[in-house]
Formats: structure tokens, sequence, C-alpha cells
């Protein structure tokens, strides 16, 4: 099973873009049917990503980054690289997807993906808007068409 969480916030430009691509995988899904592939949009509850991706071999996360690295730039990072146990904290908004890696595989053990790879696009604008920048919109569609490439894969 081949797991795709889109993670970001809908209401903040650039920071969209996980989750838009995730839409649109959902889209393509619809249209081209594959039983062992699942996408989900989990917007900006972490906690929601670890219990998503619990059953899965492989593990795709996609969200906004902001480095300071030239807007658009897209990372490819192995998932055991940002993996992150959460600070104690009472307030659920803490607990981001970094550390949903790090808590499911202590939680489910074998029962969470070893393969991990999460797709970070560099944002332009983080503030307040309902589009992507034309830089980070180009760089979405180049990881949208490289994981549909991964899903076509996956068939074979």
């Amino acid at each position: 099973m081949l797991t795709i969480i889109g993670c970001g916030n809908l209401n903040r430009s650039d920071d969209a873009v996980g989750v838009l691509i995730a839409q649109r995988l959902q889209q393509y899904l619809a249209q081209h049917p594959h039983p062992h592939v699942r996408v989900y949009d989990c917007g900006t509850a972490g906690m929601e990503v670890m219990f998503q991706a619990r059953g899965s071999k492989k593990l795709i996360i996609i969200d906004a980054s902001s480095t300071g690295a030239e807007p658009g730039a897209v990372f490819k990072v192995p998932g055991k690289e940002l993996e992150a146990l959460p600070e104690p904290s009472y307030n659920l908004h803490d607990f981001r997807w970094d550390h949903a890696l790090a808590a499911g595989r202590k939680i489910f053990k074998e029962d969470f993906p070893e393969d991990v790879t999460v797709y970070l696009i560099e944002a332009e604008n983080l503030g307040f808007g309902l589009e992507l920048s034309p830089v980070v919109q180009h760089s979405a569609d180049l990881v949208f068409e490289e994981i549909t490439a991964i899903i076509r894969q996956s068939e074979k």
C-alpha cells in the first residue's frame, strides 16, 4: 500500500501546496483507479497523518517549506531525516507531521511505513491568500507529475 498525504493550510497562499497536490492526485485516482494507493488531505492535522499512514508500506508526504531557499525549490528528503518526537504540550496544534512520523513509528512499530519520502516545496508567500504564487504552482505541477509516475510504476 502506498499512502500519499498532502499537508498545509489552504488560506495561507503557498502553504496550501501539499493539500492542493493531494486534491489533484485524488482527482487523478478517480479517473485512474489503483487499489493499492490512498491519498489524503490532512491539512495541518499531524495526528491525522499518523493514523492515515498506519498500515502502509510506503508513505509520501507533501508540504511547503520556509527555509530561505529559492522559492519553488523542491526538496525530496527521506522521512528518517525529518522525523522528530514532539515536545510535551497540551495543544494538538503543536503535533505536526514530523512528530507523526516519529510517534507513529514508536506506537505502531512494524505497522508503520519504513519507506517514507517527504517532498517540500519552498514557499514564496505564506501570507493570507487562496492562490499559489506562479513559481510554487510550477513546482507543484512538477511534483504532481513525479508522483503520478510513481503511482503508474506501482501498477507494474
